[in-house]
């Protein structure tokens, strides 16, 4: 790996910005206004409504110190409610709302044509080797993260 442009770390890196790139495009163009890891918050709270912040902070592998940000925006855009924990009054839970719910819905279209465009240049068979390969090293590295993705609880 002596050519930088053939490093994972850059194809990585370069792939990042591509995908995040069109899945903008994709879902503006639906009329919509969230961020990857927006969508990806609100997909998992609907499928375990109720979890706290630390606990959707690892299950979208993102720092516990800035998904604050991510929640305030969600909560001021009217998708999520944010609810004092009855079992830790320190901790919020969350859940969405009407409009949280509608949003997914609505997006999902978006969504699945941005995946669809991020391995365009791939045949079928290699976008199922593509994503094998990407978790499989990806779970490899996880406890390396600053922000180790977490199973659910």
């Amino acid at each position: 790996m002596t050519d930088h442009f053939d490093m994972p770390g850059h194809l990585a890196r370069r792939f990042q910005q591509i995908a995040v790139a069109i899945f903008h495009a994709e879902v503006e163009a639906a009329g919509f206004d969230l961020t990857p890891v927006q969508y990806v918050a609100l997909a998992v709270l609907r499928q375990h409504p109720g979890i706290d912040q630390a606990t959707l902070a690892g299950l979208i592998a993102y720092d516990r110190t800035t998904i604050g940000g991510v929640i305030d925006r969600l909560f001021q855009k009217g998708l999520i409610i944010r609810a004092v924990s009855p079992r830790d009054r320190r901790a919020h839970v969350l859940h969405l709302t009407e409009a949280g719910l509608t949003t997914l819905e609505g997006i999902q279209p978006a969504v699945e044509a941005a995946q669809r465009e991020m391995v365009a240049g791939l045949e079928p068979a290699e976008v199922t080797e593509f994503i094998r390969l990407f978790r499989k090293a990806i779970t490899a590295a996880n406890d390396r993260s600053r922000a180790p993705m977490k199973p659910a609880p």
